[in-house]
């Protein structure tokens, strides 16, 4: 007799702010950072970088994660910012999946603050589904002391869906029954793999909702983007046929990879070889890795010692050297004012597994041969050292092929895939 899956999706509530605070806490830190206005971010003396993670009281203040800390500081000048500090992050999820691993042994490393877990033929061990959730909430939140979300359905799309119902603290769940009254009335923008420039896209189609997209014909989806909007309104319909899958290796949430110039950088042309240096380096250890990113973004430090940042969230994950380099030219072209430059910083994060992206562009003529030279480049350069293939812009330039040393932000965590 077959029995139909039983998926959980376990989502960390606001990870890195809950476990920075809990850290701090265990040191005398006099106040919960969950508690008061405070942000994850860069250095708080200076200013420097972005939000990556922000309690509920700084969320009252309109604060964003991903945006400058100094704009975050506009906004709530009493503001507390902290460092992130990824050894406590992966302490967290370590002791995180432990307990989690005591009910299953099929159990997947989405994020360093996220799992999958496959909970089919465990009602006899661990109880209903709904009664085993609630156990594994309650013991994280008391051994722990953080809060999880946790959605429970037949497949990984509406389980990871349903734990981003409303936080903190819950259990919701998201069978195919369901769909229409849960999940369609959402805006097309809550649904997985659909970042902004595809919302925006499907405003201009008329699609606000996906329950609307849902419905949509599937030959002008395809027709403006290709198989990802197959894929997207798939996923709008709640079908998803991944299984749940052990990761066999630790990788890394982010890389980066960035430069202290010689000399100062005062042409857009030198400053993009500087750039497509970089992006080589990172680019080569992503596919090294397996892995794919979302999220690109750079640094800019001028002679004068000016420090800013820009990112951008691309819809489709890539490894490809020519995407990553595409999107930081755009983004060096928004932000260079035209000061003297020193050092510039690339970094990829938002990673996801290689297997997943190649099933969601598998239509993609160009992106294989792109594909392929990336894969000879780096099987020539791992052979006979990093020089030994270059593009030609960099003949008699006096910058190399591949420059930088390994950034500030790479730090160990876990596959993301679906």
């Amino acid at each position: 007799m077959s029995t139909s899956p039983t998926i959980f999706h376990i989502d960390a509530n606001s990870a890195y702010l809950s476990w920075s605070a809990i850290s701090l806490l265990q040191q005398g830190y006099p106040s919960d950072l969950r508690d008061i206005p405070s942000v994850v971010g860069g250095n708080e003396k200076s200013r420097h970088g972005i939000v990556l993670a922000k309690s509920l009281p700084a969320k009252r203040f309109n604060i964003q994660t991903g945006e400058s800390l100094r704009a975050a500081f506009a906004k709530c000048p009493d503001l507390i910012s902290v460092p992130p500090d990824y050894s406590v992050y992966m302490k967290a999820s370590k002791a995180m999946v432990t307990i989690l691993q005591e009910y299953t042994r099929s159990l997947q490393r989405f994020s360093v603050d996220e799992c999958f877990l496959d909970y089919t033929h465990m009602s006899d061990h661990f109880g209903e589904p709904l009664e085993c959730a609630h156990n594994i909430k309650e013991r994280i939140k008391k051994e722990l002391g953080f809060t999880v979300n946790i959605g429970v359905s037949s497949n990984k799309i509406l389980a990871k869906m349903a734990s981003d119902f409303s936080k903190p603290n819950k259990i919701h769940t998201l069978y195919s029954h369901e769909i229409q009254e849960k999940m369609w009335p959402l805006p097309v923008r809550d649904l997985f793999m659909v970042g902004r420039r595809t919302e925006l896209k499907l405003h201009q189609l008329g699609i606000y909702t996906i329950g609307a997209l849902a419905k949509a014909d599937t030959h002008i989806l395809f027709s403006h983007f290709k198989s990802h909007g197959l894929l997207i309104q798939q996923y709008a319909n709640g079908i998803d046929d991944s299984i749940v899958r052990k990761s066999n290796h630790e990788l890394v949430k982010g890389m980066g990879n960035s430069t202290t110039m010689s000399f100062d950088a005062e042409d857009y042309e030198t400053a993009y070889k500087v750039l497509l240096s970089l992006v080589e380096n990172v680019c080569m250890r992503l596919r090294s890795a397996k892995m794919s990113s979302r999220l690109i973004a750079i640094s800019i430090t001028t002679n004068t010692f000016g420090y800013t940042s820009h990112q951008r969230k691309i819809d489709v994950p890539t490894d490809s050297t020519n995407d990553v380099y595409h999107v930081c030219k755009q983004l060096f072209n928004e932000l260079w004012q035209g000061t003297p430059l020193r050092k510039l910083g690339v970094s990829v994060s938002e990673l996801t597994d290689n297997d997943y992206v190649q099933m969601t562009l598998f239509d993609s003529n160009t992106l294989e041969k792109y594909k392929a030279l990336d894969k000879c480049i780096d099987a020539i350069r791992l052979r006979y050292g990093n020089n030994a293939a270059g593009r030609a812009c960099f003949l008699h330039s006096g910058i190399q092929p591949m420059t930088g040393g390994i950034g500030e932000d790479d730090y160990p965590v876990m596959t993301s895939i679906l």
